[in-house]
């Protein structure tokens, strides 16, 4: 018997049943966590091996073929940059916007009834903001754009943004706020020159995690932005080549040479969602040891 044990304890056998349990599920925990790491492990391999081989420098620079295998995707590269840039230009603001409504201005109920309001919406599947874009934007001007791809997607980012936004800027230390409100400083101000400037890291972490969420949506995309003409475009009013629908319609193709480049086009989008996660991990570190020292 252990001399630190309680005598009830190790008289029962308690001690040693809550160490055995304790034990195991430190042992399903970590089994879990290595399975989770070994599932992304796996799936960055297979995509990395089935290819790397088309990745070369007409894969970037080329645009992808009316018929037959693509060259490259040079022109999805630039189509998927302007509509998520687009995108972000729509949701940011009015999420960051929504976010400081909510924390500053709006009392209680109001308060829980948007943050509900956008967990559902952050819940809505992807087909459904496709759908509804669908029918509000192309139908009625009569063909599809990178604008209601754009639009689909600022959909899909508003609730992550403003969420991450809430969080962050309820972090800000109250004292903060406080010390400018005894200076006489209105509220606006506050916001403008103490609360946003300190959870400025913390907001940029919210707006790239929606950037790398949106960037590989395929669903709208193939709904509000199917058709698109040859070669590099950069007008949104028009149809804009972008990878993830490049993907899927390589994928669907029965050439192997098709597929060999929609792996690789899968693999230029992980590493592109790669580096916007490490970057917004950055930002959040910083942010959070700013807002803690």
């Amino acid at each position: 018997m252990s001399a630190n044990a309680h005598p009830l304890l190790a008289s029962t056998g308690n001690l040693r049943r809550r160490r055995a349990a304790n034990r195991g599920v430190e042992a399903l925990s970590s089994v879990a966590a290595l399975l989770a790491v070994a599932v992304l492990l796996i799936v960055v391999a297979s995509v990395f091996v089935k290819g790397v081989g088309a990745i070369n420098l007409d894969f970037f620079t080329k645009s992808t073929a009316t018929f037959g295998v693509s060259p490259g995707i040079a022109n999805a590269i630039i189509g998927s940059g302007i509509i998520v840039a687009l995108a972000a230009l729509m949701a940011i603001p009015v999420g960051v916007l929504v976010a400081i409504y909510t924390t500053e201005y709006a009392d209680q109920r109001i308060a829980r009834a948007i943050r509900f309001a956008l967990d559902i919406l952050n819940g809505v599947p992807t087909i459904v903001t496709g759908i509804f874009v669908l029918g509000l934007i192309v139908i009625p001007q009569g063909h599809p754009s990178g604008t209601a791809g754009a639009v689909a997607l600022a959909i899909v980012m508003l609730p992550i943004i403003a969420r991450t936004a809430q969080e962050v800027l309820e972090l800000v230390p109250g004292t903060l706020k406080e010390a400018s409100y005894a200076l006489g400083v209105t509220r606006w101000r506050t916001i403008a020159r103490v609360t946003i400037p300190t959870a400025i890291g913390g907001l940029l972490t919210g707006c790239l995690l929606a950037v790398a969420r949106a960037v590989g949506e395929t669903a709208p995309l193939i709904l509000v932005n199917f058709l698109f003409a040859p070669g590099v475009n950069t007008d949104p009013s028009q149809g804009l080549a972008s990878i993830p629908v490049f993907i899927f319609t390589a994928s669907e193709s029965p050439s192997p040479q098709a597929h060999t480049q929609a792996w690789a086009a899968a693999l230029v989008l992980i590493a592109f969602v790669l580096v916007l996660n490490i970057v917004a991990r950055a930002f959040y570190a910083r942010s959070r040891k700013r807002m803690e020292g």
